[in-house]
């Protein structure tokens, strides 16, 4: 398989689409837990990066996602826009052409989750958006990336405790409910999956 700009243009506009779909959800699941403006941050980001694409598509793969960095560090409130925009922005900076292969788009990745760690000072088990990304990434280098995989990483946060962010003010009572980083991160990944039909 072979990643190229049309793909990630693919994914990132679907990925934006989703959010959108999913604006209130994502909203609720903050307001149980956060202050309640996941849903429209995100969506509000995303909906800039689809016109900042479709106005002036960047010239490479490269530039996709340091245009998608830019526009959500830019536009996104809250703590998402530096968590976001740092993942796009490693991801940006650990690809030199104009292809990947599927083994260099997992070490973008890898890249973007440090991103999200050192911006977030944060690692896996805290009830946050690493929760999904760093199992994720795990399932796609044992060949074993499916929506089941997503949805199964997003479930066990769930049952942890936060301890970074404005949910960790919660204490014991953040367990039970979903983290609202974690759901719109399950967002990106099942968009990845979806664009696999458009990496040829």
């Amino acid at each position: 398989m072979v990643y190229d700009k049309n793909w990630a243009l693919t994914w990132l506009n679907d990925f934006a689409d989703k959010i959108a779909e999913n604006k209130q959800l994502l909203s609720d699941l903050d307001q149980a837990i956060g202050d309640g403006d996941h849903g429209i941050n995100m969506a509000r980001g995303l909906a800039e990066l689809k016109k900042v694409l479709a106005e002036k598509p960047p010239e490479t793969l490269k530039d996709v996602f340091k245009v998608t960095a830019m526009t959500l560090l830019s536009k996104v409130g809250g703590a998402s826009g530096p968590l976001y925009g740092s993942a796009f922005l490693n991801i940006s900076k650990a690809i030199n052409a104009d292809t990947l292969t599927k083994e260099e788009l997992i070490d973008a990745l890898e890249s973007g989750l440090a991103g999200i760690e050192n911006r977030g000072k944060s690692h896996a088990h805290e009830k946050t958006m690493i929760d999904v990304w760093e199992p994720v990434i795990h399932v796609m280098r044992q060949n074993e990336f499916s929506n089941d995989a997503i949805l199964a990483a997003l479930e066990k946060t769930k049952d942890m405790k936060a301890t970074k962010g404005r949910a960790s003010y919660l204490g014991e009572r953040s367990i039970g409910h979903l983290d609202p980083g974690a759901y719109s991160s399950a967002l990106l990944f099942e968009s990845l999956l979806n664009s696999e039909e458009v990496a040829k």
